[in-house]
């Protein structure tokens, strides 16, 4: 009664619940895989009955040398020899299976994540560092894919070969048996004093693991920049601070592991000295033979060796209970809603060429800080149209992209899309994206080509549609002198582009969407004042003059040529006189 009491108390504290929870979401990815990881038990077992069948084996060997059994040594040897390779090969086709396995479950798991986190609400998602979303992806990840095949089937070999191994040595001496099985109580009782312990201690070491992948992601990222302000030696230092919390904590886990290791080596000394003065007495008063002396040295060390394997199941479990937990706390984020898809791309490919009309009404937003960031906003883009916004950095321009965009959504106040001249509309959503082509600040082309850049958007895309949308970008000219021309390579983060360059790119990619709206987040903010007029100009002559543009800018120049400006100001959107 007292132990069903002390379970409630775990399970109502909330400890056993959680590792539970994320067992079974492990759990539900080994069971796709049950077939083979049945075929991997059942090899498992194979090779632990061949290696005690061997021993016993061994026994007889040794007693028909010495004289004490009088049994055909030859044909006990060959059957030995037999019993070790079909153990060396079920051992070896087990690592082959345990591979497929693993590998298959791995790819599985990541897929799974990735998808998990491209559709994850953008909101919810941006409050995790891109270095701690990859660890997770990464590292957490393999954690839990070795647990599929190093937890349930762990245990029922390890298990078999306990209860085998100890069958046997009941058969031959009760008293080994007794001593063999004397650090049982003493393991369990320790771990589970330090179940709370490793739990605590496999977090701090997978977080520590993410603020280092983190920082060295976040340096390289901004390497140009550290080394234009002089800041490499400020950030070797910040290095080494990183790494000094990183050795605090992993030496920390070592003394821990250190100090459980040694006390479980120390159980299995004490109780290998016991079976083997035991044997040696035993040997020494003539009641076994030097075979059966030669087995039990065998079955205790293999009962040792069985138990220990139990008792790591424990800290393994743990370390990949915390790494599921720490993946489930991505892929369980609120998702985007994707319900619509089809709507939208009927309503797109019925509007897109009549053009599509945005209307914004009486907007109010803020982040999940609280802070107000528009407030009874309204405004109106028609197709064929230029509309700019302008104002403070901060004061809103590009949460109204994301408001466009459906990556956030308003507390208050409605954003629908009207086709055409006509009243049938469809609220914005993350389904709506479709029908925008977005360039946002900074560079966004990809490591790859020139071609492979802008065909991201249309896989099926021509060379002559290809050209031709740099031309409208003005980027046909820097193109076609490069001897590669298509093929230009683009390096990772634009290296070797100007920022002029990779601007009339990513508008190049944006006008082969062939969307009906245009949404430039300062992204001709690097070309000269010509060439921005031209490259706009062109936008609104590709193919129609039904595409609607809107622009945020803080370029004079650039405001003649559009057709309505807004000031964002004191969170609204006020209209400008050209």
């Amino acid at each position: 009664m007292r132990i069903l009491t002390k379970i409630k108390r775990k399970i109502n504290e909330g400890s056993l619940t959680e590792i539970l929870h994320e067992m079974f979401w492990i759990y539900r990815y080994g069971k796709l895989y049950k077939a083979e990881i049945v075929w991997y038990i059942f090899l498992g077992l194979f090779a632990t009955s061949m290696s005690l069948a061997g021993s016993v084996l061994s026994k007889y060997i040794i007693d028909v040398v010495t004289g004490h059994d009088t049994g055909e040594i030859v044909q006990i040897a060959i059957f030995y020899v037999l019993m070790q390779l079909f153990r060396i090969g079920s051992n070896a086709l087990s690592g082959r299976v345990s591979a497929k396995i693993e590998i298959k479950v791995d790819q599985e798991i990541r897929a799974d994540v990735y998808d998990k986190i491209m559709d994850a609400d953008w909101q919810a998602m941006s409050l995790y560092h891109s270095g701690d979303l990859l660890n997770r992806l990464n590292n957490d990840v393999s954690s839990v894919s070795r647990s599929v095949l190093g937890w349930v089937p762990t245990l029922v070999t390890s298990l078999f070969q306990f209860v085998g191994t100890l069958a046997v040595i009941l058969y031959y001496d009760i008293t080994l048996a007794f001593l063999a099985l004397l650090s049982a109580p003493a393991t369990l009782i320790v771990s589970r004093m330090l179940m709370k312990k490793m739990r605590e201690h496999n977090k701090k070491m997978r977080e520590v693991s993410s603020e280092v992948m983190t920082f060295n992601e976040e340096s390289f990222q901004n390497i140009q920049v550290i080394k234009a302000f002089g800041l490499t030696e400020l950030y070797r230092t910040k290095l080494r601070d990183v790494q000094k919390g990183y050795k605090d904590v992993r030496l920390s886990y070592n003394m821990f592991s250190i100090i459980t290791s040694a006390f479980m080596a120390l159980m299995g000394l004490l109780i290998s000295i016991s079976c083997y003065g035991w044997g040696i007495y035993r040997l020494w008063s003539g009641f076994i033979t030097y075979g059966t002396m030669t087995l039990f040295l065998q079955l205790s060390a293999s009962l040792t060796t069985s138990f220990s394997s139990l008792v790591a199941l424990v800290p393994n479990m743990i370390s990949a209970a915390t790494a599921a937990g720490r993946i489930m706390s991505v892929t369980e984020l609120p998702a985007e809603c994707h319900e619509d898809d089809q709507a939208a791309e009927l309503f797109c490919e019925e509007y897109k060429d009549l053009g599509i009309t945005i209307r914004m009404r009486d907007i109010s937003f803020h982040y999940s800080d609280g802070k107000e960031v528009l407030e009874s906003m309204d405004f109106t883009a028609k197709p064929g149209e230029i509309v700019a916004f302008v104002g403070p950095s901060g004061g809103g321009k590009t949460t109204i992209f994301r408001l466009l965009l459906g990556l956030v959504y308003p507390q208050r106040g409605t954003i629908r899309l009207f086709g055409g001249m006509t009243d049938n509309y469809m609220n914005v959503s993350a389904s709506t994206r479709q029908m925008f082509s977005y360039v946002p600040q900074g560079n966004t082309m990809f490591a790859g080509t020139v071609a492979e850049n802008l065909r991201i958007m249309k896989p099926d895309a021509t060379d002559e549609e290809l050209w031709e949308v740099l031309r409208y970008a003005c980027a046909d000219g820097f193109v076609g002198k490069h001897p590669e021309g298509l093929n230009c390579p683009i390096r990772e983060r634009g290296v070797g582009l100007s920022e002029g360059q990779l601007q009339r790119l990513s508008i190049a990619r944006a006008l082969l969407a062939e969307a009906p709206i245009l949404l430039f987040d300062e992204a001709t903010s690097a070309l000269d004042e010509v060439t921005e007029q031209t490259v706009l100009n062109n936008i609104m002559n590709y193919h129609n003059s039904t595409k609607t543009c809107i622009i945020t800018t803080h370029r004079k120049s650039v405001l003649k040529i559009c057709n309505r400006v807004y000031r964002i100001t004191e969170k609204k959107a006020k209209g400008e006189n050209i």
